[in-house]
């Protein structure tokens, strides 16, 4: 679809700090992969910051939907989140409002928006759409979002709410309307609207109908995105018949086993990160439950969590041996550089 205005969009924001830095971490990783040691010049491209771990929904692959966390849940205060950007500012290219949660139960998740939108920093989030009325639909517009990546994992409200459990598919479809309209009445080019259909055994023969349904309502893209299973070893009614929307495999004595092969570098321990609503900072996504705090930016500025010897160790533990990380054993992702 409308891909390639978006790469436009997120490359217009590039300066020559930017660039630099970027190139200061691809050339940190590679040293390190090479070394078998950890070593760090510049700040991350990408963060990952967490509005909220409060959600509407309650889907039954999500802590936030099952209400199972162990850590606090709460909301994300403003004075921290300022901060940490100005912080990162100058060398921070890409943005996700998103870790758990719903981001609009944030009450002031748009102002968020605005403030890292001012100081050209491409802007992301996930939602789940129930909360863009036309209001919100125009406030989230003149925020500056980047790019709005909508959840809607069923083209039938009796497929969509076999996962998306309390949700309406009614509403996302009106929200996604909502975006759409307020862009054309605003002449904006942002922000760029992804429907994300994670694809699941219920919702797997519905594939050619969400490219359809986008297309009907004017979303520019569809992305497919393969399920995380936490008890997938002796298989799940939501894994996909069709091989390539699965990260598992199953064997020989009918076991499933996950397609990575877990080798032992990670692009994404160099280059992001991700920050609880409480400031904590944790390796990646699939930390959900925040196991693996390696700082606090409530006592300590990022660069001093960065180049810490918390995060230090870790980043050696995984050039190390990657398969004996807890929350390294059920991931697909982070190999590949820019993945």
């Amino acid at each position: 679809m409308r891909a390639w205005k978006d790469q436009l969009n997120f490359a217009s924001g590039l300066t020559a700090q930017r660039a630099w830095n970027a190139a200061q971490i691809f050339s940190s990783y590679h040293r390190s992969r090479i070394a078998g040691m950890p070593a760090m010049k510049g700040l991350p491209i990408s963060i990952s910051f967490e509005p909220t771990t409060s959600c509407n929904l309650r889907c039954p692959e999500c802590p936030s939907g099952l209400r199972s966390f162990t850590r606090a849940t709460g909301m994300l205060e403003q004075p921290l989140f300022q901060r940490v950007i100005d912080q990162l500012a100058p060398t921070l290219s890409y943005l996700t409002f998103y870790f758990q949660g719903e981001p609009y139960l944030h009450p002031q998740f748009l102002d968020m928006v605005q403030y890292a939108s001012n100081k050209n920093i491409y802007t992301a989030t996930s939602t789940n759409a129930h909360y863009l009325k036309d209001e919100n639909a125009r406030l989230t517009v003149e925020s500056g979002l980047d790019r709005l990546i909508i959840s809607i994992d069923g083209t039938t409200q009796d497929t969509y709410q076999s996962y998306r459990v309390g949700g309406s598919l009614d509403k996302v479809m009106e929200g996604a309307r909502n975006i759409v309209a307020w862009k054309k009445k605003l002449k904006s080019k942002t922000p760029h609207v992804i429907f994300q259909f994670l694809v699941v055994k219920p919702n797997e023969h519905q594939i050619p109908e969400v490219y359809s349904l986008a297309e009907q309502i004017g979303v520019d893209q569809v992305v497919l995105k393969t399920a995380q299973i936490y008890d997938y070893e002796n298989g799940s009614d939501l894994i996909p018949t069709q091989d390539q929307y699965s990260r598992y495999r199953k064997t020989k004595d009918g076991s499933y086993t996950i397609k990575n092969s877990l080798d032992n570098h990670c692009w994404k321990m160099w280059h992001s990160c991700v920050i609880t609503w409480d400031g904590k900072v944790v390796p990646c996504c699939f930390d959900k439950d925040a196991h693996y705090v390696l700082g606090d930016l409530t006592k300590k500025s990022f660069s001093e969590v960065w180049n810490g010897e918390e995060y230090n160790q870790f980043r050696a533990s995984l050039l190390r041996s990657r398969s004996e990380i807890e929350i390294c054993k059920n991931c697909t992702e982070g190999t590949k550089v820019w993945a």
